[in-house]
């Protein structure tokens, strides 16, 4: 269930200015393209849209983080991508598509910007940059799933947790004192989700790596402390 929309105040022009999409756009065109837009705030956990429904409305995540989920034919849930504030998602015209292809679901509170899809084809003719960096994002997203695929293929499990790891690290990290924490809640669950394996091998490998002083974990909180040894662990062999 979605959380129920706030009042909204006039956005300020600042807050795409320096988004790809947007980047080259006059403030003029930025300012109309806020005042299509709704704001939403979501708690942690939180669908934005599910899969399969209509694709009504695209989104710009402005602070947060998504996960997207897919749900397999055996009803397994899958964690296919993470995305980061500063980019679109739930852009399912942009693939042909008139419905969502996966679900996107809070990993963090999150704010996300929104427009009715029938604005999509205007976006892409109107706004400079708004086209080729949309298909920018789409083209890294399928070299990402891509690349997820031959790691199912190929690689051992524990090659893929840190094939994962390092992947959330480059994408989310933020410094500390000991290393570079994932900057989202995650749990071992989560893991088991995105790298096609069982809770109990992540929970078994990550307390081996514990052990090995590689990486730190609680409940929702993972920092890699040698990333170094997760980049030749994910290329062994």
């Amino acid at each position: 269930m979605k959380n129920a929309t706030r009042p909204q105040s006039r956005l300020d022009a600042s807050l795409l200015s320096d988004i790809p999409p947007f980047s080259k756009l006059d403030a003029r065109q930025i300012r109309e393209v806020l005042d299509f837009a709704s704001t939403r705030r979501y708690d942690e956990g939180v669908a934005v849209f599910e899969e399969g429904h209509d694709a009504d409305r695209f989104f710009m995540l402005l602070d947060g983080y998504i996960r997207v989920v897919r749900i397999t034919p055996g009803g397994d849930q899958v964690i296919a991508l993470h995305i980061p504030a500063g980019q679109l998602f739930g852009i399912a015209r942009a693939l042909g598509r008139t419905t969502y292809p996966a679900t996107a679901i809070t990993a963090a509170q999150s704010v996300v910007l929104s427009w009715p899809t029938r604005l999509w084809d205007s976006f892409l003719t109107q706004y400079d940059g708004f086209a080729t960096e949309t298909y920018k994002v789409v083209g890294e997203r399928v070299g990402e799933m891509q690349s997820r695929i031959l790691e199912m293929a190929t690689q051992a499990v524990e090659q893929r947790i840190a094939c994962a790891l390092l992947r959330l690290i480059n994408q989310t990290g933020r410094k500390v004192a000991n290393g570079i924490e994932i900057d989202f809640p995650i749990t071992r669950q989560d893991l088991s989700e995105m790298t096609g394996s069982t809770l109990h091998t992540v929970s078994r490998t990550l307390s081996a790596w514990e052990k090995m002083g590689m990486v730190e974990s609680t409940r929702k909180r993972i920092v890699v402390l040698a990333p170094h040894r997760l980049v030749e662990l994910s290329q062994a062999g």
